[in-house]
């Protein structure tokens, strides 16, 4: 593994990049400008990159976002979002799981995430009582997303009325604008382990770089993967047999960074073993 001040190094090696958005190109709220140079270069070496996020809102709803944060789409090559995968599984089933879902669907997160649904042929009902399945995109607009204890509930609610659970973020926690909150994954363990069956789309799921693949149109040997979850981001792409970089100032931030804000690389060795992942590369952040 090695450990590196810059990106420029690994741009020389691989042609093209799967690229983790929240904790490497911004923080929720706004754009990191080191991740923006480097997005820059990359355009500029000719390097085809695409977006790989757990977010559970459709392609154009993150691009308009990425806009107002000044990450114009001519930075990049493509995008996927978790919460697209969604779309396009509840349009065209992949399997019988999925098409015996049925049409009431109660939505379990805040209203921003809700153009997931937008001209879908379902009905979004206002109970789990009401529903014929649930659709989880993270803490609401109506409780706390730090506190896992204001959504048992709810959660307790959907388990006994037998909810089948589309998991659409697969994320267990993030930070946004300098705070750790609950993601939609976090829900969906505790839900498993209310006894309910959940599906969830996103990474570490293969399926999600099929279709991430086909759009770089590279053989797996010149991609690269970054991101800063060792849970989704790296073992994901390992999983499928891309080598990742780990960007470490992000999700594990806090567990690896020295008091003068250097990072320990002692320490990310040992969370990479320690999570059954071997990145070829660290990099504090993702800059050039």
């Amino acid at each position: 593994m090695e450990h590196l001040s810059g990106f420029a190094p690994l741009a020389d090696r691989y042609n093209g990049f799967v690229l983790d958005l929240w904790g490497v190109i911004h923080d929720g709220v706004n754009a990191f400008p080191h991740a923006v140079e480097t997005l820059t270069q990359l355009r500029a070496a000719g390097k085809r990159t695409l977006l790989l996020s757990n977010v559970p809102r459709p392609n154009d709803a993150v691009r308009t976002m990425m806009r107002r944060m000044g990450i114009e789409d001519t930075l990049y090559t493509g995008i996927l979002t978790s919460g697209e995968a969604v779309r396009l599984a509840l349009q065209n089933s992949p399997d019988i799981w999925w098409a015996q879902l049925g049409s009431r669907v109660f939505h379990l997160g805040p209203d921003r995430d809700k153009p997931v649904l937008e001209g879908l042929p379902l009905q979004v009902v206002d109970t789990p009582a009401e529903a014929d399945f649930v659709l989880n995109t993270g803490p609401d607009d109506h409780r706390n997303p730090s506190d896992m204890g204001e959504f048992e509930a709810i959660l307790a609610e959907c388990a006994d009325h037998r909810l089948k659970m589309i998991c659409a973020n697969p994320d267990l926690e993030v930070i946004r604008g300098g705070v750790r909150v609950l993601c939609a994954g976090a829900l969906a363990v505790r839900y498993q382990e209310l006894g309910g069956d959940v599906r969830s789309l996103g990474k570490p799921n293969p399926a999600i770089y099929q279709p991430v693949l086909q759009q770089l149109g590279l053989p797996p040997e010149q991609v690269l993967a970054v991101g800063d979850s060792l849970r989704t981001d790296i073992a994901g792409a390992i999983g499928v047999g891309l080598a990742a970089c780990w960007v470490m100032d992000g999700i594990h931030g806090t567990d690896l960074k020295n008091p003068d804000g250097t990072f320990d690389t002692v320490k990310a060795e040992a969370a990479a073993l320690a999570a059954g992942v071997a990145p070829v590369a660290t990099l504090p952040r993702f800059v050039w």
